[in-house]
């Protein structure tokens, strides 16, 4: 089984909102890393993305740290190019890198935690 980091307390993100961690991935040579993402929850159910607009690998929330929604609050948008993707699956849908999708990480929530899962983090 893979390991789970805890990331924060599933209710800590309200719903419809998206909140943004920086993780320390271990690079295969045991390097660690600065990794971007993002938790947006919808009901019960959570999603977790790359901080990384598919269209040119800039971050989402570029010059506004923490601000990943539209100005309506329905969308995660690229504050970069103005792309706009659907909270839970990812998917652009208007903008230059429409039908491409955030690249999806793996989330678990486990009494309570949301924990990424599939990837290994670097040691404190």
């Amino acid at each position: 089984m893979n390991e789970l980091y805890v990331i924060c307390r599933a209710i800590q993100i309200e719903d419809g909102q998206v909140s943004g961690f920086t993780l320390m991935r271990a690079e295969p040579t045991g390097e660690p890393k600065p990794w971007r993402i993002m938790i947006t929850r919808k009901g019960a159910n959570v999603y977790g993305y790359e901080n990384v607009c598919p269209h040119q690998g800039e971050r989402l929330d570029g010059n506004n740290p923490g601000n990943f929604l539209d100005e309506d609050g329905n969308f995660i948008a690229c504050s970069v190019h103005g792309a706009m993707f659907d909270l839970d699956s990812g998917e652009c849908f208007i903008g230059p890198c429409k039908g491409k999708n955030l690249s999806q990480i793996q989330l678990v929530v486990d009494d309570g935690d949301v924990c990424v899962t599939g990837v290994e983090l670097a040691e404190d």
